[in-house]
């Protein structure tokens, strides 16, 4: 019989990447968490932790977060099915579904996609913010439920869905690109100017560079980790940068912001992964994403 004290303790350092966060979120000690995780993995004869910073489910504790938080979705279902047992057995609380997405479509379109459905189902959001091109691996690791990636091939016990497109384009000041492509946006001309990039993941800034001179181009880079922020960059001038429709049709219609290379954009698929396993508001949630992307996506 498994024991979901240990299970949880697993399960929450994986989800937070850190001990003492986990023994934050479960009010007990850091000591006690250890023990627990250290406990689970005698007991199934495993090393199921990666200790670090932060800290990364094995496969085998992967597995074991995965069934851990399927376990936590169906009681939530039967929350919902059994509502006259809920306060009895399963307490008040909302479930929350943890979902892995990128910083682009948290500061676009997914709160808006989801949030009349979130307020509807009285369910709860946690939000890991990864690059596009990562957040499959949240899933993989057994630390989200559900992801929004650039991922079409489902991960292993979950379906993938095409939820639409993010075309981006290579935007920045107009006093910017006076200043550094007066001559043109070329290579030398990318060499020497500075982009904003988000963080080491972001490869977009590159791949344009690469699409326009054929090369690999290592410009000065400003970093700036925040969806609003990068924006502001580009405004303010410090950098050219690659966004989305959706965040700068305003700035650019108002002169803000122009494009480097008119119809030179970067068009990114997006996809929803979540668990195969069936579970009611796991499934609406992901056919309302899917309804509601297409709303906002291309």
């Amino acid at each position: 019989m498994l024991d979901y004290a240990l299970l949880d303790a697993l399960a929450s350092v994986v989800r937070h990447g850190s001990f003492d966060r986990a023994a934050g979120e479960l009010n007990v000690t850091a000591s006690a968490v250890s023990q627990r995780v250290k406990l689970l993995e005698e007991r199934v004869g495993s090393v199921l932790v990666k200790r670090g910073q932060p800290c990364v489910a094995t496969a085998s504790g992967a597995l074991l977060c995965r069934h851990t938080e399927r376990v936590r979705l169906l009681e939530a279902q039967l929350s919902d099915d059994m509502p006259s047992m809920t306060s009895t057995l399963l307490g008040e609380s909302w479930p929350t579904l943890r979902v892995a997405v990128n910083d682009d479509s948290v500061g676009t379109w997914f709160v808006d996609a989801v949030a009349a459905f979130c307020e509807r189902r009285r369910m709860l959001l946690d939000l890991v913010i990864d690059d596009q091109d990562y957040t499959a691996q949240r899933i993989r690791d057994g630390s989200v439920q559900g992801a929004v990636t650039t991922q079409a091939e489902p991960v292993q016990g979950c379906r993938s869905v095409r939820l639409g497109r993010m075309r981006y384009l290579a935007v920045c000041s107009p006093s910017f690109f006076a200043r550094y492509f007066g001559d043109g946006v070329n290579r030398e001309a990318l060499r020497r100017a500075p982009c904003v990039v988000f963080n080491p993941k972001d490869a977009l800034q590159a791949r344009f560079m690469r699409r326009i001179t054929r090369a690999e181009v290592d410009p000065p880079q400003h970093w700036v980790p925040h969806v609003g922020g990068f924006l502001r960059a580009c405004i303010g001038g410090l950098g050219w940068g690659m966004c989305p429709t959706q965040m700068v049709d305003g700035p650019l219609s108002r002169g803000e912001l122009v494009e480097l290379a008119p119809g030179r954009h970067l068009d990114v698929d997006l996809y929803w992964q979540s668990w195969r396993l069936s579970i009611g508001w796991l499934d609406e949630f992901g056919a309302v994403l899917k309804q509601r992307a297409g709303e906002y996506l291309d």
